[in-house]
């Protein structure tokens, strides 16, 4: 750790703040709008979008979090995550002001955008401010905010909807935010990078095209289109010759998005496969869930968030080291 970089103890507490604030409004929007989302389709319809609220932040969010590693090495961890993090409050003002359901799952992949940004940014800023030995605590803490707003997600969601309106669930972001960008803008200083880098827009251009054709396979497939149809079956075709060509072009890469040689480690493929099943399985429920609840059984907004607790509490120790 560089010189300039250390931060005395109460500084760095209030740095730490920061980053955790961004963490959590990141980790929060993932879950937040479960909830709201029977209200919203009722206020904006488009039924048949409305898993593309939550996809298409976290679609986003993939994306953009390994450019912005990049962008942090090429021109400094600070910067970018100030502009992460007003991205994210641009996207959670203008999803707000949605009036229809088009514009907001635009204005999600924007918060999305930001997300990516906030994630990876407040974890490559505790490895610049803080020495060796402590960052296994401060990770841990880290860690810990993703379970809290998990939990809370659901409720604050369903609590919005029941009081105010749906669309604070986006805005509520903006003060806790803006308490963030303040302090990073003011107590935060790190050196500015002096290394040149590569990044990989084409390499990160097919791995969005790949994602989002089989998402559109899998959400189209049985519903807007049959199984065996033309569309769905050039959107299989498309999105293998996607992955294939984001494979060869990965190898050929200078600095690739997504470096093949760390399919080679078995801890990294396990770890990605479970965490694969286990996104699958969590984002399936507290999306449809509380979907379910509001629709069939007539429960309120906050009643459904209250009926994800168990289910919520259980992710949390499940998260507990």
């Amino acid at each position: 750790m560089k010189q300039d970089e250390r931060l005395s103890g109460a500084a760095l507490r209030t740095v730490f703040l920061a980053l955790m604030l961004g963490m959590f409004l990141a980790a929060l929007d993932q879950t937040i709008v479960s909830t709201a989302l029977p209200t919203i389709v009722g206020d904006l319809g488009g039924l048949n979008h409305l898993s593309w609220v939550v996809t298409s932040y976290l679609l986003a969010s993939t994306v953009s979090t390994p450019l912005y590693g990049k962008l942090g090495d090429m021109i400094g961890r600070k910067p970018v995550f100030l502009a992460a993090i007003l991205i994210f409050l641009a996207g959670s003002m203008l999803a707000g002001l949605s009036q229809s359901m088009g514009e907001l799952i635009g204005f999600r992949a924007l918060q999305g955008i930001g997300a990516g940004g906030l994630m990876v940014g407040a974890q490559a800023i505790i490895g610049d401010i803080v020495p060796p030995r402590e960052r296994g605590r401060y990770m841990g803490l880290i860690g810990s905010v993703f379970a809290v707003a998990s939990v809370a997600g659901p409720l604050l969601g369903g609590f919005f909807v029941d009081n105010l309106s749906w669309r604070w669930v986006f805005y509520v972001n903006l003060p806790v935010g803006a308490i963030a960008v303040l302090i990073v803008a003011t107590r935060l200083h790190l050196h500015t990078p002096h290394r040149r880098h590569r990044v990989d827009w084409l390499g990160a251009a097919l791995l969005a095209a790949a994602v989002s054709a089989l998402i559109l396979l899998t959400t189209w497939g049985g519903n807007e289109y049959a199984w065996g149809s033309h569309m769905i079956i050039a959107l299989g075709v498309v999105g293998i010759v996607l992955v294939l060509v984001f494979l060869w072009w990965e190898g050929r890469a200078a600095e690739p998005i997504l470096p093949l040689g760390l399919f080679r480690s078995r801890v990294f493929n396990v770890a990605n496969a479970m965490g694969f099943l286990i996104g699958m399985a969590m984002f399936g429920a507290i999306i449809f869930i509380p979907l379910f609840l509001q629709v069939v059984y007539g429960a309120s907004p906050t009643s459904s968030g209250l009926r994800m607790l168990p289910l919520m509490a259980g992710l949390l120790v499940g998260l507990a080291p």
